[in-house]
């Protein structure tokens, strides 16, 4: 008799619970694509039930409404990207969340750009470049893979090895950056970087990034590290403690630009290689729009000449640039040549 009691309660708690929930119904609805710097609308709809007490509205998790049910956002407030747009109504004793999302485009299409050969220099077929910087007249360079990363100087004009350091054999390497008298150095999937004196090589530490799942390319802008994941998110870091601070998605007039891989600074665009598209990408930092793309298959061509390249790993993948002589410096994985180009717009 007791648990016949008990089974009606319950039955009957699930009944109230029920009907509670199914006297209800919301919809939200968006805008669902649209361009850079226009205005896109949020609306919130109750179709079923008692008034409810209020709805909170969010994009990327900031509130944008008070007490409004419909809203409009300037979408510069947020930059290119897909937006997830959330609202939570509530009601006695519940409360209930709806997902949408805003894609915002870039207004106009990336600027092409051509290229011409200043130079050609030789660079160690060994060599699976990750990371690429010039500096003090030298060249620093990270490879990878497991059990063959290193970090390297090298001598520009020869592509001799003049220093080098080991990465434990447990780690993959990928993208470096020299900032402050120290190098930084990614790792591929443990989720780690490394510091190292700039003159010594020697290990001074380790941070971990914890919202991004990988390490690919990584610079600076003098006040922040800059990181790449392998997806279009470009990740921005506290220089002192590493933390990721905030991330901005990049973006065409038509799609979101993903495997953004080793990247460079260079006059305030970061300029990052496109993993197996031999192609670098000038984005702008603050908006995440893909302002210009070079297509750089001919290099890759040249160096096919004189040896034999895996097509879809020995890729394009290494950009440095020497701003005292406005030099840009590229190369690719296990490429015999590494080539100093100029960038021509079209």
């Amino acid at each position: 008799m007791r648990f016949y009691k008990l089974l009606t309660l319950g039955l009957t708690t699930l009944l109230i619970t029920s009907c509670s929930e199914t006297n209800y119904k919301f919809k939200l609805d968006t805008t669902k694509k649209t361009t850079l710097g226009k205005k896109a609308a949020i609306k919130f709809e109750q179709l079923k039930g008692e008034q409810i007490d209020s709805v909170q509205l969010y994009v990327n998790n900031k509130r944008v409404n008070t007490n409004e049910t419909s809203v409009t956002i300037n979408t510069a407030d947020f930059g290119v990207g897909k937006h997830a747009v959330t609202a939570l109504a509530f009601y006695p004793n519940k409360s209930k969340k709806l997902n949408n999302s805003i894609e915002v485009l870039a207004k106009e299409a990336p600027a092409v750009y051509s290229y011409k050969i200043a130079n050609i220099y030789p660079h160690d077929k060994g060599a699976y470049t990750q990371g690429l910087e010039y500096k003090n007249g030298y060249l620093y360079e990270s490879t990878g893979r497991n059990g063959e990363s290193t970090l390297r100087k090298v001598e520009l004009e020869t592509g001799k090895v003049l220093q080098k350091t080991d990465l434990d054999k447990k780690y993959f390497g990928e993208g470096m950056t020299i900032f402050n008298n120290k190098i930084y150095w990614l790792t591929w999937h443990a989720r780690k970087g490394f510091i190292y004196d700039f003159e010594t090589f020697k290990q001074l530490g380790s941070f971990n990034y914890t919202n991004s799942n990988q390490g690919w390319g990584l610079t600076h802008n003098g006040s922040e590290l800059i990181k790449t994941d392998g997806s279009n998110k470009v990740w921005f870091l506290d220089a002192n403690t590493q933390e990721e601070k905030r991330s901005v998605q990049v973006y065409t007039n038509k799609y979101p630009v993903d495997n953004l891989n080793e990247i460079e600074l260079i006059n305030g665009k970061i300029y990052a290689n496109k993993w197996q598209q031999n192609s670098i990408v000038i984005i702008n930092p603050e908006t995440g729009v893909v302002e210009g793309v070079a297509n750089l298959n001919g290099l890759r061509d040249i160096v096919a000449k004189d040896q034999t390249l895996e097509p879809q790993d020995d890729v394009l993948n290494g950009i440095a640039y020497d701003a005292e002589n406005n030099r840009l410096f590229v190369t690719g994985k296990h490429w015999g040549k590494l080539f100093e180009i100029e960038l021509i717009k079209q």
